[in-house]
């Protein structure tokens, strides 16, 4: 078998692209005006974290500290080397902070033993220690040893750094001010690699870069990507069959292959690795961002912001804009995502006018009081423009309910209707409708969904054309009443907006695809059927029996225009986003074999209904 090393710049753009080493656009020199201490801190362990601390050479006045703790490396190492870009942006890069990146506990240049998304241990006992308890130690050495400093710190992060900067809020440490946990993992069973239960296969060879221990600190990559030998991801997949023949390619020394085998249900390892539940009576100001088409991470940034906002009384915020992952830390001119066009300079407004005035706030000014922020900034993906909300969900909202009739139509009243499609392993429907290697694309989130809609394995149901705006928002309900010949099925519901006949391309509309009757999807999600009633114990179906299967689809803010349609498609595979359901009921579909996956027929029920939020303005 083939394996080549994997480049911590591939790395980056495997997981979340944060430049560290293109020239900022103003040509801004960091090493001459930072200086550059790496430093091994010691932990209440022993274990020593490796430290990277960038302190402005102007030494009249003191600074905040703003840190990012990250398991991809906060190299280049080497007090000689430097970034070209710094901090969360130019801005705060330019007006002069002290910022940090520490490599968390086994990754790295740092000591001890990596654990992915390591459970919060909220009473520690002896020498228990989590990423609450580095974050602490981390702060304490930093604010007694880092010169001019001001006492104040504040923590970010995309995605896996996202997620160490949601976990800072349970340091507890007093000069913890301020968080923006961005694009942040919420819980492991719902976020990255799995969705609802369902196994993201998209992610799998994610477990490449997660898996593997290293002995001592290093500096260059210990863990290889296999050579699969081809760059066409559907048939690969698609040849390898069952999940279990992937063991060839990660034995007994990828851990976390062997837990993802091991706990196919919500148990109790994953759901000790959850951090959302234990986010209560959060002290610090938080700011959180995601990215309203982020394939990777939208579950976590609205669950931690919910849970948040029921208990604490501190300043938080969200902000959503039509990004995917990561895109707010970058800026392109034009935003798009996939072939749909958003605006310009969508990031430097979220950079300049929301993070730089949440950070200077209290970081900076008196710390006092609320900044001029609104609670919820939130980008309109069918109108393109910003919305500002005094709470997320908006309050003045009234439910609206379609039930999915019969001639594909979405009506406001339940039928007897019943439609049937025929769900075939061997023949599954793809997420994306194109061949490439790569790791969850971005672009499939806004993705042409005509391909779906045209196969006899999806069904299809729409509006008639729009008479006026309609806008939607907050979290979508589905409530389907399925039966299947099987004894298990997975359930995927999309909600797509359908362009009128003359709508213009964009400059960034792929040359074989037109905007004209374009069907965008606005939001998607699976739910594995084996957890309709509880993800700890799965059930099978009852074969042919009419059965409730409800799916949360996370919140969307979008506009369906007059003169295009509301879509609802439902289909029962996703491939290879997802892997491939059995249809014959098994304990654990890591071990499902060749003779257990078999075409079913599936049935959806004309009382399945969807419930939107209707915006009263």
């Amino acid at each position: 078998m083939k394996v080549f090393k994997i480049s911590l710049f591939t790395v980056f753009i495997f997981l979340v692209f944060i430049p560290v080493t293109a020239q900022t656009k103003t040509g801004y020199d960091v090493k001459e005006h930072y200086t550059k201490m790496e430093v091994d801190i010691p932990m209440r362990d022993g274990v020593k974290l490796h430290t990277t601390i960038y302190s402005p050479k102007d030494t009249s006045r003191e600074y905040p500290i703003l840190m990012q703790r990250t398991p991809y490396s906060s190299r280049p190492y080497g007090e000689d080397q430097f970034r070209s870009k710094i901090g969360p942006n130019e801005i705060l890069m330019k007006e002069g902070n002290i910022i940090v990146y520490q490599d968390v506990r086994g990754r790295w240049m740092s000591e001890g033993k990596y654990d992915n998304m390591r459970g919060y241990i909220p009473n520690k006992k002896g020498d228990q220690v989590d990423e609450a308890s580095d974050t602490y130690d981390t702060i304490e050495w930093l604010v007694k040893n880092v010169e001019n400093n001001n006492g104040r710190v504040g923590t970010w992060g995309i995605s896996y750094p996202g997620f160490y900067s949601t976990y800072s809020l349970l340091s507890g440490h007093p000069s913890l001010k301020a968080a923006s946990p961005q694009a942040s993992i919420g819980d492991f069973f719902f976020d990255d690699f799995h969705h609802n239960g369902a196994y993201l296969l998209s992610y799998w060879r994610a477990t490449t870069v997660f898996g593997y221990q290293k002995e001592t600190p290093v500096d260059t990559a210990w863990y290889s990507i296999p050579d699969l030998g081809t760059e066409d991801q559907y048939q690969f997949f698609l040849d390898a069959g069952p999940l279990s023949n992937l063991d060839q390619y990660y034995k007994e020394d990828n851990e976390f292959w062997q837990q993802l085998k091991k706990h196919p249900n919500y148990d109790e390892f994953w759901q000790s690795r959850g951090i959302v539940q234990h986010l209560k009576d959060v002290e610090p100001a938080v700011m959180i961002v995601g990215g309203l088409f982020d394939a990777e991470d939208l579950y976590g940034p609205f669950a931690i912001y919910k849970n948040i906002e029921e208990s604490g009384d501190n300043f938080s915020s969200i902000v959503f804009g039509p990004w995917s992952h990561g895109d707010w830390a970058r800026e392109t001119g034009r935003q798009s995502v996939g072939n749909v066009y958003f605006g310009d300079s969508i990031s430097t407004h979220f950079q300049r006018d929301y993070e730089t005035v949440f950070f200077n706030h209290f970081l900076k000014g008196s710390g006092k009081g609320e900044p001029d922020l609104p609670e919820a900034h939130i980008y309109d993906t069918g109108l393109r423009k910003w919305n500002n909300y005094s709470e997320w969900p908006p309050k003045n909202t009234r439910t609206k309910t379609w039930y999915l009739g019969d001639d594909q139509k979405l009506v406001e009243q339940p039928s007897d209707n019943k439609e049937e499609f025929i769900s075939d392993p061997e023949k599954p429907v793809s997420y994306n409708n194109e061949i490439k290697m790569v790791f969850t694309p971005r672009e499939y989130m806004t993705g042409d969904q005509r391909f779906a809609a045209r196969r006899p394995d999806v069904l299809v149901f729409e509006t008639e054309v729009l008479e006026e705006d309609m806008k939607l928002v907050g979290p979508i309900e589905a409530m389907l009443k399925v039966a299947t010949t099987g004894t298990a099925a997975d359930w995927v519901v999309k909600v797509i907006d359908v362009y009128p006949p003359d709508a213009e391309n964009y400059e960034e509309t792929m040359p074989h695809l037109k905007m004209s009757n374009y069907h965008m999807m606005v939001r998607s999600e699976v739910m594995r059927g084996r957890f309709r009633n509880g993800f700890e114990e799965p059930q099978p179906f009852e074969p042919n029996k009419k059965t409730e299967v409800n799916i949360t689809l996370q919140g969307i803010n979008h506009t369906f225009k007059k003169g295009h349609k509301l879509q609802i498609q439902v289909q029962s595979t996703w491939f290879p986003l997802i892997d491939l359901n059995p249809q014959t009921y098994v304990e654990n579909i890591f071990e499902a074999e060749e003779e257990d996956f078999k075409k079913q027929t599936h049935t959806v029920y004309g009382d399945s209904a969807v419930k939107f939020l209707l915006l009263e303005e």
